[in-house]
């Protein structure tokens, strides 16, 4: 079995040494002290108390210069600081208390994969958030998490619906310029390469 490549961010010594032991015996991972002019590991696994300013920072500097997942151990987590880890690329949180070998392995695997993982209780309070920040601030500006206005997924439905521009318009009451100017910065913005990608998208995104 191929051993993932973890390296290693603490805010402390201690934390770093301790984690650093933990995950040296076993062979799921093998851990490295990551040269960031060299290759990127697979995961980074950053160990902090609190998720605060300096964390967010250290996170999007993770996230810009290389290509590794990041885990996000740490003491405390709500989730508005959960959002904003997860918008500078945490695919996995670990709280300390819960961080035993075997689970810190689990989630280093997990994330290796491409997939994610979170508690059960903070995925909850993630949808939460997620819907209040869609109606509360989203939605009255015409927008969606998906990156699309509500104008843009109205005209991706009819798309998908088999009209052509100038029924699209006359059903929305825009100019055909408007309905082309709107696929264009759709398929622009997101880099789509044509009117059926950007359906097959608005799709899997469950707008249509």
């Amino acid at each position: 079995m191929e051993r993932i490549t973890v390296a290693l961010r603490a805010q402390d010594p201690i934390s770093q040494a301790g984690v650093a032991s933990q995950l040296r015996a076993r062979p799921e991972v093998s851990v490295t002290d990551w040269d960031e002019a060299g290759e990127s590991p697979q995961v980074v696994v950053v160990v902090v108390d609190t998720v605060d300013e300096d964390v967010l920072r250290t996170l999007r500097h993770i996230q810009r210069t290389s290509s590794a997942r990041a885990v996000l151990v740490t003491t405390d987590i709500d989730e508005q600081k959960l959002v904003s880890a997860a918008e500078c690329g945490v695919a996995g949180v670990v709280r300390r208390s819960e961080s035993t070998p075997e689970h810190l392995v689990h989630v280093i695997g997990t994330v290796a994969r491409g997939e994610g993982h979170l508690p059960s209780d903070l995925l909850g309070r993630l949808l939460e958030e997620v819907g209040r920040l869609q109606g509360q601030v989203l939605g009255p500006r015409g927008l969606h998490f998906t990156g699309l206005a509500a104008r843009e997924v109205d005209v991706l439905r009819l798309v998908a619906e088999g009209y052509d521009t100038a029924d699209i318009a006359t059903k929305l009451a825009y100019s055909e310029r408007t309905i082309k100017n709107v696929l264009h910065s759709v398929m622009t913005r997101l880099q789509l390469r044509n009117r059926s990608h950007a359906v097959a998208y608005a799709m899997r995104q469950g707008l249509i």
